[in-house]
C-alpha cells in the first residue's frame, strides 16, 4: 500500500496530546507500548513523541514528513497494512523520528526508512521498514548542508 504522508487539515483540529498504541514498541525500545505525541506550537514542524513504560519515559522528536520532504512516498507491505487494518492510504499517518545534534542542529536528520506508521482511526501504530527502502535514507537530511556528511545528504 502507498500511504501519504501529507498532513491533513483534520490533524490541525487535534487535541494538544494524542495516545497512540505501540504493541511492539520500537525498535530497541520494546517495553514502551504507549506514546503521546506533544504538539508545540513553538516547536513545529518538529513533535515531542513520548514513550510510556512501566518503569520511565523516554523522549523522541519526530516529524510528519508532507511537505518537509519533497518526494518522500513510503510505501508498506500489505502484511503490514493488514496487521495495522488500515483501510486507506489516509488513515497511515507517518511519524520519522529524527536526530538532533547538539552541536550543530542544522545538521538534523530523519530516518525515513523505518518510520512509525500509526493508523489515524485506531490510534495503534507500529515502527516499520517501508517496502521501496532502497529509495531512501536512514539519516536524511532536514536541512541542505553542503558541508554535512555525503551519507546524510542522500536520499
Amino acid at each position: 500500500m502507498k500511504v501519504l504522508p501529507e498532513l491533513y487539515p483534520s490533524d490541525l483540529d487535534s487535541p494538544p496530546a494524542n495516545q497512540i498504541e505501540l504493541p511492539q514498541g520500537l525498535v530497541g525500545f520494546a517495553n514502551y507500548k504507549r506514546a503521546e505525541l506533544l504538539y508545540l506550537p513553538d516547536h513545529l514542524p518538529f513533535l515531542w513523541m513520548k514513550l510510556h513504560s512501566d518503569v520511565d519515559d523516554l523522549h523522541f522528536i519526530v516529524i510528519e514528513p508532507g511537505g518537509i520532504v519533497p518526494g518522500y512516498e513510503p510505501e508498506i507491505f500489505d502484511a503490514d497494512a493488514e496487521a495495522l487494518d488500515l483501510r486507506t492510504p489516509a488513515e497511515a499517518m507517518i511519524l520519522n523520528i529524527v536526530t538532533l545534534r547538539r552541536q550543530n542542529p542544522v545538521e538534523a536528520t530523519a530516518n525515513l526508512i523505518g518510520p512509525l506508521v500509526v493508523n489515524r482511526r485506531t490510534r495503534i501504530g507500529r515502527q516499520l521498514v517501508i517496502s521501496n527502502y532502497s529509495r531512501y535514507s536512514a539519516n536524511h537530511s532536514l536541512v541542505e548542508n553542503p558541508q554535512a556528511p555525503a551519507y546524510a545528504r542522500t536520499a
